[in-house]
């Protein structure tokens, strides 16, 4: 089925397109001069001497806590791996020789390219054993693997492993995120 033909004829100045291109260039050089004009409006930090603000509400990297007697308090219960959407949380479940009732991470990795930072890893794990309250936005590497964070690298993530985050962490309780609980000492 053919389509139907226009019945008007375009004048030549349409049909060049002349008009449509001056309007066009008008336009554009209307936003040149008007940013020239005005500088101001346009904010540049200068990263890595000045780090950027982020919002309050930034939940930063995982890390994972740990017990007053030294163990991860996470007892493999496989919520945090099944309510990921990304599927990048992997957990490797052992029994404790001290308590054969209980279960402790023998790994718990993290593919870091894939999580998708939705938090619901930490909305699901039923013993607060995985948070996202490190603030820390420079999640980086040189290579694939090392973007793959162990249980080691999570536990000692605010001690140390990555100094610069201790300065946006939290400073007291009352600034501390939902489910901190008292008996552990903020990070100075």
């Amino acid at each position: 089925m053919a389509l139907p033909k226009p019945d008007k004829k375009l004048t030549f100045s349409e049909s060049s397109y002349l008009i449509e291109v001056v309007k066009g260039m008008a336009l554009t050089m209307g936003h040149v001069i008007k940013n020239i004009l005005d500088q101001d409006r346009f904010r540049c930090v200068e990263y890595p001497d000045v780090r950027k603000e982020m919002a309050p509400r930034y939940r930063g990297a995982h890390r994972l806590m740990v017990r007053p007697d030294g163990k991860v308090k996470c007892v493999a219960c496989m919520c945090c791996p099944t309510v990921c959407p990304a599927k990048c949380i992997n957990i490797v479940a052992a029994e404790d020789p001290n308590d054969p009732a209980e279960k402790f991470p023998l790994s718990f990795d993290i593919d870091m390219l894939r999580c998708i930072f939705c938090g619901f890893c930490v909305e699901a794990c039923p013993k607060d054993a995985i948070r996202m309250d490190t603030r820390i936005y420079e999640i980086n590497a040189y290579n694939r693997q090392d973007m793959i964070h162990s249980k080691t690298y999570m536990v000692n993530l605010m001690d140390g492993q990555k100094p610069e985050a201790r300065h946006a962490y939290r400073d007291s309780s009352a600034s501390a995120p939902a489910g901190y609980s008292s008996d552990e000492p903020p990070v100075a």
